[in-house]
This record gives structure tokens, sequence and C-alpha cells, in this order.
């Protein structure tokens, strides 16, 4: 039986490994893509293996680099011999006030969120189409409802709901591309809401709690696995929020 393989971005931690878990746990061999985080995609690959063997890689890339998205596609292909699905995880979060915006802002926010994204969906259209094969980027629930603060982090995020959009048109009907908007999953690390900031957005949201990278991961291997007739849509798993904000 051949079992699918899918790249997925921003794999070594965080919802990033959960969607790489799910999806091996659901037969999929994994291309597993970091920038920085070395020993932790590795122990995550090794951990997959010894479940399953030869299922899992490591490939590092710099995705605002337009000319690194070729590259790790064919290191997808040159292992694996085929690629099926891309879930474009990988994703840059911190704070722009207006007033404070400078280009290597820009770079690094619109590069890992909308530059990265398009330069591999670009790459690996051609392979997809050959398996009837899927996209699933991950945006954010604030797109349409933003943040202040946070102008360079959403235009990128929201310029990536719209490429979802456009791409769902330009690869049909071959290849499908859909959307996950996630709500709090995981509170960012650098401490950019404080206790109280948490505890009003989980006020705000109905289920009354924050979700788990297993409600992203769940939803990633839905689009990309059980949904044959969904293209160009983005769900929000974010408890209810988007519906109160």
């Amino acid at each position: 039986m051949l079992r699918p393989v899918i790249l997925i971005t921003g794999a070594a931690r965080r919802v990033g490994a959960e969607i790489a878990r799910t999806l091996h746990a659901a037969g999929a061999k994994v291309a597993l893509h970091y920038r920085n985080s070395r020993d932790e995609v590795e122990q995550l690959a090794q951990a997959l293996n010894e479940a399953w063997p030869n299922t899992a890689i490591a490939l590092a890339a710099e995705l605002g680099d337009g000319a690194a998205a070729p590259a790790l596609v064919a290191g997808v292909l040159q292992h694996f011999g085929r690629l099926d699905g891309l879930v474009n995880n990988a994703s840059g979060f911190f704070s722009t006030p207006l007033g404070s915006i400078d280009e290597a802002a820009w770079q690094e926010l619109t590069g890992s969120n909308l530059k990265g994204p398009l330069f591999l969906a670009q790459a690996a259209a051609p392979h997809l189409a050959q398996h009837n094969g899927a996209i699933v980027n991950i945006t954010d629930i604030h797109t349409e409802r933003p943040l202040k603060g946070y102008a360079v982090y959403l235009s990128a995020k929201a310029g990536l709901a719209g490429l979802t959009r456009a791409l769902a048109i330009e690869l049909a009907p071959q290849v499908r591309v859909n959307a996950v908007a996630p709500g709090a999953i995981i509170w960012p690390e650098d401490g950019s809401f404080n206790a109280a900031e948490r505890a009003a957005i989980v006020a705000h949201t109905p289920l009354q709690r924050t979700g788990t990278p297993e409600d992203i991961a769940r939803t990633v291997k839905f689009l990309l696995f059980d949904a044959p007739f969904i293209t160009g849509q983005v769900i929000n798993v974010d408890g209810g929020r988007s519906i109160r904000i």
C-alpha cells in the first residue's frame, strides 16, 4: 500500500510537531521542515522512525528565501519519491506597533507567513497534481478581526487566507487547497499576552477554554485525507471566539 507523503513546515515544535505526529499516526510519511530547531526536529524524526522505520525525515530551509522552496520539495522527492500533501504551518509572530515597523520585521513576518507558502505551493503543485493531493495553510482568526499592534503579521496572514482561495482556483481540479485558522491554542512564548489578557480571551470564547494542538492537527488531517469535496475554505478552530470578538 502506498502511503501519502506530507511536507509540514515548522514541524519541530508546538502545533507543527503535533500535526506531524497526527498525520504519521494516520499512516503518512512525513517530511519535517525546520529553520533553527534542529535538535527538536531530529528528536521528533527519530521517535517517528522508531515507531515506523524510514517514514520521517528532517529538512532545513529558510522560507523567506524564494529559492529555498524548490530545493525543499526536491529533498522530499529525493527521499520519498512522491509528494501528496503540503502543510504550510511555519509562522513568525511578534508585535510591530505602527511607527516601529522596519524592513527586517517586514521580511521576517511576510517571509514565513506568506512568501514561503506561495513559493512552496508553486514548487509542490506539479507533484501534488500527480496524486490529487492537497495543501493546508495555517492562518489566524484575527485576519478578519485584527489585534492592535500586529499589522505586519496580520497582513501576511490575511494574504495567506487570500492565497488559499486563489490557489484553490489555480490548482483545481487536481489539487485541493484549504486553510485552518486557529484561535487561542498555545499562548505565545514571548509573554505578549499577560494573565489578565489571557483570561479575557477565554471569557469571550463560547467554549470557555483554550484549544489544543490536537484540535488543529485533527482538522488538518480531515482536510488532507477526508474532505475530497472541500476546497477554497478557511475553517476556524477557535472554540467559537471568532463569532464573539
